[in-house]
């Protein structure tokens, strides 16, 4: 019979290394996802094959049955007329590799942890978060096939309040990786303004998605006013008020817009805490970072919302986001 071999040394930097590579695998699957987005490409597989779904179409008629699969969906009868098998390849391609990435790290974090442990290599008290950390990559799959079937009944798109939870899944898992790696290295646990900072933060995430679900981004194409006013006084209101806040692209680009000069103020905040407790480095790549998303921001405004500034823009968050993760983590070290 198998046995499980005696009880050996925990290996906290190993296990750190491929916490830090499966993070490298989200931020690649999050900017592939913003593409997937940008390109209207979400929706050109309707169908939900976690195993068999691996495999690409391998000929024309593979190929053929995919396409006929897409024309019967509500995005195709709304925007699909005159779409060539060539442009549906196109799009097929960005959600392929997007769910391909979704079973890549799957593997690269599930069959890993299963060898840790069978070795008995996890240190005391990381079980449970590794543990968590799976169940919510598994989560993460299922409310990707949900907000994907949201744009396949009677609707040409997905739910983009279905898209903001899967992209704050995605984030979430993203932090707690970097974290973890971190805590492997020096237990810490973060300071009230860093836990303030990453909710603002987290915030401005769901209104970006709520931007990119709403394509909010087309509505104003100026800066820093919206057209000829701050808020156009034109603008549709919806009721409820609140309603507004989560479907008026209006009002979704105007709240993101502003709300990322208060991120700004606590970013700035926990620099300089940062800085006074001796980290120069991380101190300053977080005053880089929020200048660099910013400007990012702005620009993709201004050009219309043209894909490549835009996928920069989201591949920035993702760095923002790990940049103040560690310098939360830094501030919440023990100190002898």
């Amino acid at each position: 019979m198998f046995s499980r071999p005696a009880a050996s040394d925990p290996c906290p930097r190993a296990i750190a290394v491929w916490l830090q590579a499966v993070a490298a695998l989200v931020f690649a699957m999050v900017v592939v996802g913003g593409i997937t987005r940008l390109t209207e490409s979400g929706l050109s597989i309707t169908r939900w094959e976690p195993i068999s779904g691996a495999i690409p179409p391998l000929n024309a008629a593979d190929w053929q049955a995919q396409f006929d699969l897409y024309k019967q969906s509500p995005q195709f009868a709304a925007i699909g007329h005159g779409m060539t098998l060539a442009d549906f390849k196109f799009i097929f391609f960005w959600e392929y590799v997007h769910r391909l990435l979704g079973r890549l790290i799957g593997l690269v974090f599930a069959l890993p942890l299963a060898w840790f442990w069978w070795r008995r290599a996890i240190p005391d008290g990381f079980g449970w978060k590794l543990g968590a950390i799976l169940a919510l990559g598994a989560l993460q799959g299922a409310i990707g096939w949900w907000m994907v079937a949201s744009g396949l009944v009677d609707r040409p798109e997905v739910s983009h309040i279905r898209l903001a939870v899967h992209l704050l899944t995605a984030l979430l898992i993203f932090a707690a990786l970097v974290w973890v790696s971190l805590d492997l290295k020096a237990r810490a646990r973060p300071p009230l303004l860093a836990i303030w900072a990453l909710c603002a933060l987290f915030l401005q995430f769901m209104f970006g998605a709520y931007v990119a679900g709403l394509d909010a981004g087309y509505a104003f194409n100026t800066w820093p006013r919206m057209g000829e006013d701050w808020y156009p006084a034109g603008a549709d209101w919806l009721q409820p008020a609140l309603s507004n806040f989560a479907d008026n692209p209006v009002t979704v680009q105007f709240v993101h817009r502003w709300l990322a000069f208060v991120v700004a103020g606590f970013v700035v905040a926990l620099a300089l805490k940062v800085w006074r407790r001796g980290f120069g480095f991380e101190s300053a790549a977080l005053m880089a970072a929020i200048i660099c998303q910013i400007t990012l921001g702005i620009f993709t405004i201004l050009s219309g919302v043209l894909i490549n500034i835009a996928v920069a823009h989201q591949a920035m968050a993702v760095i923002l986001l790990a940049v103040m993760v560690t310098a939360a983590h830094r501030l919440g070290e023990a100190r002898p």
